[in-house]
């Protein structure tokens, strides 16, 4: 499908979901109505969902594998895992940051106005504790087949990247197992074209689902909030581009950044950052950046680079003890930046991640838990920014590795970002 259609599609899909969602919670007989009707729709985007979730392993595991071989030498594999590890981490502390900054400026827990849940009461969320001896022994598989069976991305990087390693060291002999696993990537790429297919269908039912259970009024309750996290994402936005402009060119990161347009309306949409990855390996790819380096990069990303989900995991933490009337001291405040850090990597690829994270970081500081269930019923629209900006991150992640893998800039359009001949 042509990438304008496609994008046109999904804009319709979102604009039409807006209004069969405000008109179905308008005109439903009874909240309970509205929410199966609801149901009925979500069904499309489960679907939509599923798929994507059967493509990702074996993408994955192909791209990468394939990648990594490509590579020529375990030096190399080194040094750009280095040099990505120490731009996630930056990226991870700022982000950080500037969600603890910009909730103390602009304070939208203060005097937030809503009945607040008993300190006792549980969200029903679990808060899991980190744990990093079950973190560390978590990162490698226990065997591929459950690893891919289960979608633990992390673990089948680990696989591919030992994979990878062992094909540089066979030579020529590992030549028909990159070529079949080249074959594969292939294939999984067209399997991503028809399930995009779908794309703007899973749009819209995902928007109507969750605009007929909350209404448009849910979004008024929490203006203050909805809009003060939206202002520090466009802040972190700035930040990024700025940071990949300063380094693969400004004129590059804009059109990186139009580049990735559908992935990105797909993940707002859905607020599953999943949704977008086989249509963002190939949305880079058509800006030019090599396939090794997009395949090494992004899996990695998925995992350690969730931008948008750790400013949120900050901002929510200390907006609940706003509205506690709580006080944090900096020196709590810098302990929490440090602890989320941690805790973000450690329960990747858990469903509502985020809120996870944020009712394991909670105990520590003395914050009620049941703070959380002053925002589950506005997160799926808060997921949905904060799921699109690390699809950004990620992307402007991988440009800048990209550019520093290749030694030169490039000016023109049509081989931006490209490594040298």
């Amino acid at each position: 499908m042509n990438a304008n259609r496609l994008t046109q599609r999904i804009l319709l899909g979102l604009v039409l979901g807006l209004a069969i969602g405000y008109a179905i919670n308008a005109l439903a007989a009874s909240p309970e109505q509205a929410k199966e009707i609801a149901g009925y729709l979500s069904i499309v985007t489960d679907v939509f969902l599923r798929l994507i979730k059967m493509i990702i392993a074996p993408l994955v595991l192909s791209t990468l594998i394939v990648g990594v071989a490509h590579m020529g030498s375990g030096e190399t594999v080194g040094r750009m895992f280095g040099r990505t590890l120490g731009w996630f981490i930056g990226a991870s502390l700022i982000s950080l940051a500037l969600g603890i900054v910009m909730v103390n400026l602009l304070h939208p827990g203060v005097g937030v106005g809503l009945e607040l849940p008993a300190a006792d009461a549980t969200s029903g969320l679990g808060g899991k504790t980190f744990n990093l001896k079950e973190f560390i022994s978590h990162i490698v598989p226990k065997s591929i087949i459950e690893a891919m069976a289960t979608n633990e991305i992390l673990q089948i990087v680990v696989f591919s990247l030992f994979a990878g390693v062992a094909l540089i060291g066979m030579g020529e002999a590992g030549g028909p197992i990159t070529r079949g696993l080249d074959a594969l990537m292939h294939m999984m790429l067209r399997v991503t074209g028809y399930v995009m297919l779908l794309a703007p269908f899973a749009v819209f039912a995902a928007v109507a689902s969750a605009i007929a259970i909350e209404g448009l009024g849910i979004l008024l309750t929490f203006a203050a909030f909805i809009g003060s996290f939206y202002l520090a994402l466009a802040i972190l936005w700035a930040v990024l581009i700025g940071a990949g402009g300063s380094i693969i060119g400004f004129g590059n990161v804009l059109r990186l950044i139009r580049g990735v347009r559908e992935p990105f309306l797909i993940t707002f949409a859905t607020a599953s950052s999943e949704a977008a990855y086989p249509k963002l390996l190939e949305a880079l790819d058509n800006q030019g950046i090599p396939n090794r380096i997009s395949s090494f990069v992004l899996p990695l990303g998925y995992s350690f680079n969730l931008d948008g989900s750790m400013m949120y995991c900050a901002f929510a933490s200390i907006f609940i003890a706003q509205a506690y009337g709580i006080d944090l001291t900096l020196a709590q405040q810098i302990g929490m930046l440090l602890l989320l850090m941690i805790t973000s990597k450690g329960i990747a690829g858990v469903p509502r991640a985020s809120l996870v994270v944020v009712a394991a970081t909670l105990p520590y500081f003395n914050i009620p838990e049941a703070g959380l269930l002053l925002i589950l019923a506005v997160d799926h629209f808060l997921d949905m920014g904060r799921s699109a900006t690390n699809v950004i991150g990620n992307a402007v992640a991988t440009a800048v590795i990209a550019k520093w893998e290749g030694g030169r800039a490039v000016s023109d359009a049509s081989s931006a970002l490209k490594e040298p001949a």
